[in-house]
């Protein structure tokens, strides 16, 4: 069941959908979606977490990779449909149910958005749904900041805080660890940290 802050966040999107999508859509984000790529296999199989707009499941479309796109907001399920040019899952975080069944999982700012108990409940649905040895990656705003922030909840983190959060986890081995600026225009002081983690042979 969804609480109070996940209702206010999916509301936003759905409200705010169009715009959204304008300001992502045609976002450059080669880098970090090259440096996803490079561990997969070139026939791997793809979970989009959170597909927003459909940007980065139509990149992974376009070089060849099998993908499912997911989004919470069925505003945001309808645009990227009509670019993508297939059904887009409209499902909550915590109802993924799979198990072993994807080579790599790209959360690209999505589950940013859950308080943290909901997220170490859905950091450990990815770990099943991914096979052993597939990839994980996922973003969020950097700071200590939890809370309502521009209609919609938060839960930033640190090096520090993220480094614990994931040993409070298990099962996942950090790969690559980033910090980036935000790639919209007149957003770039707004800093970002990015992280590739390898889930281990640990169920």
């Amino acid at each position: 069941m969804n609480n109070k802050s996940e209702i206010i966040t999916i509301n936003y999107y759905n409200e705010n959908a169009e715009k959204f999508y304008n300001d992502t859509y045609n976002v450059a984000f080669s880098k970090i979606q090259n440096i996803f790529i490079k561990y997969l296999n070139s026939n791997a199989y793809i979970l989009d977490f959170g597909c927003g707009s459909g940007r980065d499941s139509k990149v992974f479309m376009d070089k060849g990779f099998k993908v499912d796109a997911l989004d919470g907001s069925i505003e945001m399920c309808k645009r990227a449909e009509k670019i993508l040019g297939k059904k887009v899952l409209c499902q909550q975080f915590q109802d993924l149910n799979d198990v072993n069944k994807y080579d790599g999982i790209w959360a690209c700012s999505s589950i940013l958005h859950l308080e943290i108990q909901k997220l170490y409940d859905v950091f450990i649905r990815m770990r099943k749904a991914l096979i052993v040895g597939g990839y994980l990656y996922t973003s969020f705003k950097y700071g200590n900041f939890s809370g309502f922030r521009n209609g919609r909840y938060f839960t930033d983190m640190t090096e520090d805080r993220l480094e614990d959060f994931l040993a409070s986890v298990g099962g996942f081995e950090t790969v690559e660890m980033m910090i980036s600026s935000d790639v919209r225009p007149g957003r770039e002081d707004e800093k970002w940290i990015n992280i590739i983690l390898r889930k281990s042979n640990i169920q």
